[in-house]
């Protein structure tokens, strides 16, 4: 398992609790966009937009330039990698869980077929 620094990873997750930074995310995936036009979709000042913009930030997942008076954000995809792949540990072991169970649950199936089947017989 790739081993990510926990305040990184915190920072990542706490960044992604909240819809509209989600949203944010998506829209930045295509291309970058200016502060204003992510806070346009929500109705939001451009201060309330600036401060989910920080969030984002702190996590490394967005990357503002400034271009005269204008703050234009972009999208850092590499902690996102890095969620991921912590994420897919616990992905590896879940479907590994699962499928020992649906092993047990067709086990049991079985079992549960052939004693109707004796019992048919007698």
């Amino acid at each position: 398992m790739v081993e990510c620094d926990a305040s990184t990873l915190d920072e990542v997750f706490h960044a992604l609790s909240d819809p509209t930074r989600r949203a944010m995310l998506r829209r930045l995936s295509t291309r970058e966009h200016t502060v204003g036009e992510l806070a346009e979709p929500f109705a939001m000042s451009l201060a309330a937009a600036s401060k989910h913009v920080k969030t984002l930030e702190r996590a490394r997942l967005v990357r503002r330039t400034v271009r005269g008076r204008t703050h234009v954000c972009g999208l850092n995809p590499a902690p996102l990698a890095e969620a991921n792949e912590w994420l897919r540990f616990y992905e590896r072991f879940w479907s590994g869980r699962l499928d020992a169970l649906e092993a047990l649950l067709r086990a049991e199936d079985a079992a549960a077929g052939a004693n109707m089947e004796r019992k048919k017989k007698r």
